[in-house]
């Protein structure tokens, strides 16, 4: 079965209320369930990715709940929990953070990254557009869709994240594993604090000494586990 040929069926179930995103091949459209009136997320994807299977199997506060995953002959759809809210950028450009919500959201951020990393997971793309906060102050991280699974063998060879977030490694220069993830929630803790880039403006006192340490080139200088880093701060 075809990604067109599943996702027609869905609609059978489901209303199509907006495409959300469109990007590198991935679309995430938000549906509506016809009877019970109750909204999704369906992504759409050119090939299998391995996050999204193991989601599945986890509950986590700081993750959507993935409810179903096909895999068929051209992609794979994901059905995932609907998180109705604001992501941590729209919050952010309204001036709204202060350094006690900046880090309550940063500690969200690595608890979530921690069940990622202690089930194989690297999210790769971690930045305040992929952090979302609903009505009740729940933090979630969400786009996995450029994730890779810590069992792959292989050198990343596909330059994937976001400029600005990714470190060296992501670059195709070496392989990405958990420190790729402190990495940009450095930068992210950094932007949540000054609103800046840690290479325009970093955040004074232990913060800066934070971010610091955390977007260090050599993965090896950096906290080695979202854990260690979040016991930082």
């Amino acid at each position: 079965m075809t990604c067109d040929e599943k996702y027609n069926a869905l609609l059978e179930i489901f209303q199509r209320v907006a495409l959300l995103s469109n990007k590198n091949g991935c679309q995430t459209i938000r549906l509506r369930h016809r009877r019970l009136g109750r909204d999704l997320v369906l992504h759409r994807l050119p090939e299998p990715r391995r996050a999204y299977e193991i989601l599945r199997a986890l509950r986590c506060e700081q993750l959507p709940a993935v409810y179903e995953t096909f895999t068929l002959d051209d992609g794979m759809l994901v059905l995932e929990e609907y998180i109705d809210g604001l992501t941590v950028a729209e919050v952010a450009e309204a001036g709204r953070y202060r350094r006690a919500g900046a880090l309550r959201v940063m500690r969200e951020v690595c608890a979530g990254l921690s069940v990622l990393h202690e089930n194989g997971i690297v999210h790769r793309d971690v930045k305040p557009e992929n952090v979302m906060v609903d009505a009740s102050g729940r933090v979630v991280l969400l786009d996995f869709n450029t994730s890779r699974s810590l069992s792959q063998n292989s050198r990343d060879t596909v330059v994937m994240g976001t400029v600005g977030f990714a470190p060296p490694e992501q670059l195709g220069v070496a392989q990405t594993d958990a420190r790729t993830d402190v990495y940009a929630a450095g930068v992210m803790l950094n932007v949540l604090l000054t609103g800046k880039h840690p290479t325009e403006r970093l955040a004074p006192g232990r913060y800066g000494r934070i971010v610091r340490k955390c977007t260090a080139v050599n993965p090896n200088d950096r906290y080695p586990t979202a854990k260690a880093l979040a016991a930082a701060l």
